[in-house]
């Protein structure tokens, strides 16, 4: 089959006279487009898929761009990351294989994947406690078992991706995409289970306010799910390019933000709009006390963003941190002095939603399904996997391009 494999020899490729940053990183990225052997099940209780649209994540584009900032102290997470890999997790695709022992699915059933190699995919027994609570994000056998270690579909070398004709999943992974759903709806089940994981852990209070910051895939899918969970909750977007901030209008957006490198600004802007209180300082920035704002989704994860959070907060806030970047100082006096608490959400499980307890992407089956949450206009482009720069190129030049999901056609 063909794939786009990362962790081998860069191709040769001429880098733009006016490239930015992520051009350049692009330019000279370890990934190239080759012939490898088609998969088999990994595991009796695997199966074989056929690729039909693969959604390029967030993570895939940093790491193909090199673009995670400050790593020169390494990260921990290089313990469950394997190559050559082909990434690509985001995706839908069709059984074509069965394995002696995979149940519940049938050839020819469209699919969609949820990436985690965890205790289950792994024949790790019994599962550890964190896969018995539905915490699969935390699952503690990533390096166990009989698959290579990787955290989900695309770092592990073994559990390749949907950046490739074909790719491996266990029976567990799979949720089959109703009838009638185009495949444009079922692709964005990843992203949007990453965004709903973090507001029904730290939902925002009831009337209350909340700041979506960065207006990507995961911003725009979190504002679709306050507006379809929270009615009543006001909610606030810090956007970068105008097709972000458009389309979280579009979704209900109270306040939308376009010029995200005014942190001045921003926080003046959003202490008047929530109701705060700006402290001048002789020197930096300000921060509003009382603040105004209950929540922050920070989906960015960069040191400047959170300064911001913590400058808009009220007492006791919380600012969710699901955007990844590379370590950076920042001045964190605001997070101390206002008491406010810093969490991580890290991708997605079991969800609680509206008293129903099941796999984030089933929830987002069902309120796509059912109309409670369009996402109208979030893919914007498709290409082919030879065309593999170009979809990426489209990526590092969104001002110019307007794309907010890129995905790989298969079909």
């Amino acid at each position: 089959m063909k794939a786009l494999v990362y962790g081998v020899a860069p191709e040769t490729h001429d880098v733009p006279s006016d490239a930015n940053e992520l051009e350049r990183g692009l330019a000279q990225t370890p990934m190239r487009l080759m012939d490898v052997p088609d998969p088999k099940p990994l595991r009796p209780d695997w199966v074989v898929c056929r690729s039909r649209l693969t959604g390029i994540c967030g993570s895939d584009a940093k790491q193909v761009f090199g673009d995670f900032g400050n790593m020169e102290n390494g990260s921990p997470m290089m313990s469950w990351f394997t190559l050559p890999q082909v990434l690509g997790h985001e995706l839908v695709g069709e059984v074509v294989e069965l394995g002696p022992e995979a149940k519940g699915l049938g050839v020819g059933q469209r699919v969609v994947l949820n990436p985690w190699l965890t205790c289950g995919p792994r024949g790790v027994t019994p599962p550890c406690p964190a896969c018995v609570a539905g915490d699969l994000s935390q699952c503690w056998s990533f390096a166990e078992g009989g698959v290579a270690p990787g955290i989900h579909t695309g770092t592990s070398s073994d559990a390749t991706g949907g950046f490739a004709e074909y790719f491996p999943a266990h029976e567990s992974m799979l949720f089959p995409v109703p009838d009638g759903m185009p495949d444009e709806v079922a692709v964005l089940a990843d992203p949007f289970a990453v965004s709903l994981h973090g507001i029904t852990r730290h939902p925002p209070r009831p009337g209350g306010k909340a700041l979506v910051y960065g207006a990507g895939a995961l911003g725009t899918m979190a504002v679709a799910i306050l507006r379809a969970l929270h009615p009543d909750v006001a909610v606030a977007v810090i956007a970068r390019f105008p097709s972000q901030a458009a389309l979280a209008r579009k979704l209900g957006a109270d306040l939308v933000l376009e010029d995200p490198f005014d942190r001045m600004a921003l926080i003046e802007q959003l202490a008047a709009w929530s109701g705060g209180k700006v402290v001048h300082v002789p020197m930096g920035l300000p921060m509003a006390h009382p603040g105004g704002i209950d929540v922050v989704y920070d989906t960015v994860g960069k040191a400047e963003t959170f300064e911001v959070g913590v400058r808009v907060l009220g007492t006791r806030g919380t600012l969710v941190q699901s955007g990844v970047h590379g370590a950076d100082r920042w001045d964190a006096s605001p997070l101390y002095f206002k008491e406010i608490s810093l969490v991580g959400s890290n991708a997605f499980g079991v969800e609680t939603v509206a008293g129903v307890r099941r796999h984030g992407i089933e929830h987002y089956l069902d309120l796509a399904a059912s109309g409670r949450v369009r996402l109208d206009g979030l893919l914007t482009h498709t290409f082919r996997l030879d065309g593999w720069r170009d979809a990426f190129t489209a990526l590092a030049r969104q001002e110019r391009s307007g794309a907010m999901k890129v995905a790989f056609d298969f079909r």
